[in-house]
């Protein structure tokens, strides 16, 4: 490392760190993610009468359609009638069929957030008195399966192929404008634009199953395309494709026009041109995404936008200009090599994106999380921390590159390609050299393998020149290592755009953990007990909810609920519950309930032998080894 990359490094490190900490200091609420924060009637309530309508509310406004919201009886048949519709706010309702019988019904949700991810989940409730019922796998499978995990590929290469095409013009026009007559480098970009292009069709039409049925045979649904094509992600990948056409006329000038101008004045013009054009396209292409993602929702959207845009931008310079640099190492032809001081501009504008990365990443950071814990008690805060890993592992192995860098010299080069030039060519197997006679001019197959020798003998020479100056060799080295973990840090980086920001997440459980509901509900007269717990393992954080009902000195039928921290049932393995009175040294009194459906377990007639201050106690089992018991204390009788 050069004496003055240390330096840049620690001030790099220094910046994120104060910015970061400065950001979340000051953090305040805000949703990214919908989730569901209220229903009515609530989980797990026994209502003495059927309800008319039910009625969920959400931590933002979200899309519906026809079937979003369904809500099964007992047997599993839909008891529900007409669409849902908006109450006020961020609360949607739908009527119910009149005369519903007692039982237990079941509500799912079906949903697309105001950042385009699917949100689903179920729930219950029940009229008169708790029964079995058939309804299981409750929750929708829009956003998974087969199709979800189609669209997070196609993510990924819509993302790659942004990165390659625009870091890859940018390198050519900033860092090294030989190389825009490199065929090699030609194709790396041309195949940028191909992949983003071919990735953007597939999501639009991948985009309708993914937000609804799930399911890979509605794909090709025109109904649902129409559909996709009036949301707003709908409108942003219509207008990403309209972008890729004047992405491929710039594609086409830089590699045509641009090589074949010769006068330095009308080439420097060709250049400037190219490189406004290039940043308007690929800036626009970057908004595309800021549109319709988590930057347009939520806190400070005016404000999160351009910095999203200005985040992608510095990414695609970054790392698809590094891909570009690999390309240009290993592919170049001898007789074009790259320049060291090419080599030494694109070092010069990774520095300068890397401090990008970190200003806009902490702003983001702060945006989505909020709170230092959800960095460790949330997924996204999991997945960001990981990114920031792998990032800081990316600037160390970029310190050893700038290393080798200033290692470098055009003249070390032609020193090289002299001594390569010095080692004896390869010759073909019958002695001779690739240039020898052909034979007879009518045997194409003995035509056809000097062809094949001639070509390997020039690649093993393209080698040796190559390999020729060990500095050189040393770049290519460290180069190909920090592609390898840029790839990594893209699909951590797809993986985080499809999760929930631990702000909601953290939001979510909040409010299913809040102690509004422990106390008798007017509706059906049940105590209601809600307690959060964590088993310390592999998803093993949730919210457990106990109902009893009368909740008084003799029998009493008691219902246990788990969710999620983001409010869907949990299917855990084992439940058990038990009843202390300590005033009075009554218990433990255990009651093992049964399980009845998705997150759901019940047990009629637990006897409370005598009123009083009563700990119950739920011990939750998320695996083999990890479970956790929760309590709290209510009075009963």
């Amino acid at each position: 490392m050069n004496r003055t990359t240390a330096p840049r490094l620690r001030t790099l490190l220094l910046l994120l760190l104060a910015v970061t900490g400065a950001l979340l200091a000051g953090a305040s609420p805000a949703s990214a993610h919908a989730a569901l924060t209220g229903s009515d009637p609530a989980q797990g309530v026994v209502a003495r009468t059927a309800p008319s309508q039910v009625s969920l509310t959400f931590s933002e406004k979200v899309a519906m359609s026809d079937g979003s919201v369904r809500v099964l009886d007992p047997r599993g048949k839909p008891v529900q009638t007409g669409s849902p519709v908006g109450v006020s706010g961020t609360t949607y309702a739908v009527k119910l069929k009149s005369g519903l019988a007692k039982g237990t019904y079941t509500v799912t949700y079906q949903v697309v957030s105001a950042d385009s991810h699917p949100v689903a989940g179920a729930y219950t409730f029940s009229v008169g008195a708790p029964s079995r019922t058939v309804v299981t796998g409750t929750a929708p499978v829009a956003g998974g399966g087969v199709v979800g995990g189609l669209y997070a590929f196609g993510r990924y290469v819509s993302y790659a192929g942004f990165i390659v095409l625009a870091g890859g013009a940018a390198f050519v026009l900033a860092c090294w404008q030989r190389g825009a007559g490199v065929r090699a480098v030609q194709r790396l970009v041309v195949g940028g634009w191909i992949a983003l292009t071919a990735a953007t069709l597939w999501l639009l039409l991948l985009r309708g199953s993914y937000t609804t049925t799930g399911s890979f045979a509605d794909v090709f649904d025109l109904d649902l395309l129409g559909q996709v094509l009036q949301t707003k992600t709908g409108a942003a990948l219509v207008s990403r494709l309209l972008l890729l056409a004047a992405a491929a006329l710039f594609v086409a000038v830089l590699f045509g026009t641009y090589t074949r101008r010769e006068d330095a004045t009308e080439k420097r013009d060709l250049t400037f041109g190219l490189a406004v054009g290039g940043v308007v396209v690929a800036a626009g292409l970057a908004t595309s995404w800021a549109m319709a993602e988590h930057a347009s929702t939520g806190l400070q959207p005016g404000l999160a936008m351009p910095v999203d845009v200005v985040h992608l931008l510095a990414v695609a310079a970054w790392l698809g200009g590094l891909t570009a640099l690999l390309t240009a190492l290993y592919r170049a032809p001898a007789e074009q090599p790259v320049e060291a001081a090419a080599v030494r501009r694109f070092s010069r504008l990774a520095f300068g994106s890397v401090l990008a990365l970190v200003a806009t990443g902490a702003y983001q950071s702060w945006r989505q999380l909020g709170s230092w814990s959800a960095f460790t008690e949330t997924r996204y805060g999991q997945l960001l921390l990981a990114k920031i890993a792998l990032v800081a592992v990316l600037v160390g192995i970029a310190g050893l590159s700038r290393r080798w860098t200033g290692r470098l010299t055009d003249r070390s080069t032609d020193a090289g390609r002299a001594r390569a030039d010095r080692v004896p060519a390869a010759t073909t197997p019958g002695g001779g050299g690739a240039g020898g006679d052909a034979g007879d001019p009518g045997d194409a197959g003995r035509a056809a393998q000097l062809a094949r020798q001639r070509a390997a003998v020039d690649a093993a020479r393209q080698k040796r020149l190559r390999d020729a100056d060990e500095n050189r060799f040393g770049l290519r080295r460290s180069v190909l290592a920090e592609a390898g973990v840029a790839l990594v840090l893209l699909a951590v980086t797809t993986a985080l755009t499809q999760t929930e920001p631990g702000r909601t997440e953290q939001e979510a459980e909040a409010a299913a953990s809040s102690p509004a509901g422990s106390g008798t509900s007017a509706a059906s007269g049940a105590l209601t007990l809600d307690m959060p717990f964590d088993t310390g393992g592999t998803d093993g954080k949730g919210v457990v909810r106990v109902g009893l009902d009368p909740a008084r000195v003799g029998g009493n039928e008691m219902h246990v609920y788990v969710q999620r921290p983001n409010g869907r049932a949990f299917d855990v393995p084992e439940v058990k519950v038990s009843f202390t009175l300590e005033a009075q040294k009554i218990g433990p009194l255990p009651v093992n309930p049964d399980h009845i459906t998705t997150g759901h377990w019940s047990a009629n007639g637990v006897q409370l032998p005598v009123a009083g201050d009563w700990k119950v106690a739920v011990t939750v089992r998320t695996s083999d080894i990890d479970q956790a018991t929760v309590s709290k204390n209510a009075q009963i009788g």
